[in-house]
């Protein structure tokens, strides 16, 4: 059975996250959507908004599950007997930062930990989180860039 871990902060979800779920479900047997609960940053959303959020958009995925991890990756991967990490690129921007992480990860796994690079679809090339994040903050229409539902947990977390 082929598995992968896609992690990140997913705060929020956006349709470019949505995008490279859909497409690694497609090639994985098992994609698990893994949101880092990282206390050393301050998402707008709580780690278990995040995990809903994402059952939400994926509810019609019977491969994927979704759950969260702390600490470091390879321990994660490690512990569901993962050996391949997906990370999306949106820009060589990306890559240089995810090329680093993948090296390391793979370095200090002993070799065990494959990172694949997965483009988002140009339509999404754009789009981040933060933007998004931003763009609610001003009471902008951010419903080209998240499902209905995450869109009216971003409203709601800045109180309108």
């Amino acid at each position: 059975m082929s598995s992968i871990i896609y992690p990140g902060s997913f705060d929020p979800v956006t349709y470019g996250h949505i995008d490279i779920i859909k497409r690694a479900s497609k090639n994985y047997d098992l994609v698990y959507v893994s949101v880092l609960d990282n206390n050393k940053k301050s998402p707008l959303f709580t780690v278990e908004e995040r995990v809903k959020m994402l059952k939400d958009v994926t509810g019609d995925f019977d491969n994927i599950i979704i759950e969260t991890f702390g600490g470091l990756l390879i321990d994660y991967a490690k512990e569901k007997n993962v050996h391949m990490i997906l990370r999306g690129l949106r820009a060589l921007t990306d890559f240089e930062y995810e090329l680093h992480m993948a090296q390391t990860n793979y370095l200090i796994s002993g070799g065990t930990l494959e990172t694949v690079f997965l483009p988002t679809d140009l339509e999404y090339s754009y789009l981040s989180s933060t933007t998004v994040r931003e763009i609610a903050s001003f009471k902008g229409d951010v419903s080209k860039f998240v499902p209905d539902c995450v869109a009216q947990s971003l409203y709601k977390k800045f109180g309108y």
